[in-house]
Order: C-alpha cells, then structure tokens, then sequence
C-alpha cells in the first residue's frame, strides 16, 4: 500500500478557484498589511486605533458614532476601541451637554505624541508599500483600491 500524503516540506498549492476570487486577494493583502504593520509602525496601535486617532485630531470633539462612520467602524467596535484608547491615555471621553448618551472624543497630550510618531512611521510604510509605483500608477493604484472599498461598502447596505 502506498503512502498518498504529501510530503510535509512541499507547499500547498493554491486552488485556482482562490486565486481568481477578489475577496482572497484582498485578505491576502490585508494580512500582508496586518503583518508589516506590526513590525513597521505600532506593534501596540491597531490600524483602528490608529484611524480613530487620527479622526480625532482631525475633528476633536466629534461624538463617538459620527467617528465611528468616519473610519468605517460599527459602533459597538468603535465603543470598544475609544474605551481601549482611553484605558491608555490617549484620548478622553467626555459627556455631551445636551445629550448624556453622546460621548464627544479628544487626544490627550500622550495620544498627540502617538499618533505623531505613529503617522510618522506609517507614512514611511506608505512609501515602501506603494514604492514600485510612480506617482499616475499610485493616483490610479489608490483611485483602484477606493471605488472597490465604496462598492463593496455600498453591497453591505443592499437587501
């Protein structure tokens, strides 16, 4: 009787069926990204830690479900994230006056110094990733990336 499994140093190759479907490539893509994040800009900032800071600067004292929609989180993961965020001093939650269910978020002098050396490395990562790629190609790479992210949002909100 003959042995049929394969031989554990031999790689497994990828079925065609996986290759050719969008979603695969795309979570090939994040978790490259995911695993090069890590190691490149914060190994303690999650990418949506990282966005929800930088919506907070960029709008501080915004409530925590008009963030939420800004960085594409639901509002129970974006609660969940600016209570991270707060445990760790980097932002603060504050009460709105007319409203006590509304949360309004702001950086902390600790969170603008993250999100200050965290961009900073994240932009370098920007550089690396998209390196290969003159300025038109990155315009038209990034104009790719978001009319699919817009579409497939838009396909969430179908019946």
């Amino acid at each position: 009787m003959s042995d049929e499994t394969a031989p554990a140093e031999s790689l497994p190759i990828t079925p065609a069926a996986l290759t050719a479907a969008p979603g695969y490539q795309v979570r090939r893509l994040y978790q490259a990204y995911l695993a090069v994040w890590v190691r490149a800009v914060d190994s303690t900032l999650t990418g949506p830690q990282f966005a929800v800071l930088t919506a907070v600067d960029a709008a501080p004292g915004r409530d925590q479900r008009s963030m939420a929609s800004a960085v594409a989180l639901d509002t129970s993961t974006m609660a969940d994230v600016a209570r991270r965020l707060e445990n760790r001093g980097l932002i603060t939650r504050r009460t709105a006056a007319e409203d006590a269910r509304r949360k309004l978020l702001f950086l902390t002098e600790e969170g603008e110094r993250t999100l200050r050396a965290a961009n900073e490395r994240a932009r370098a990562l920007d550089e690396r990733l998209m390196g290969p790629y003159g300025p038109e190609r990155r315009d038209e790479v990034m104009h790719l990336l978001t009319s699919l992210a817009d579409r497939w949002e838009g396909l969430t909100e179908e019946p």
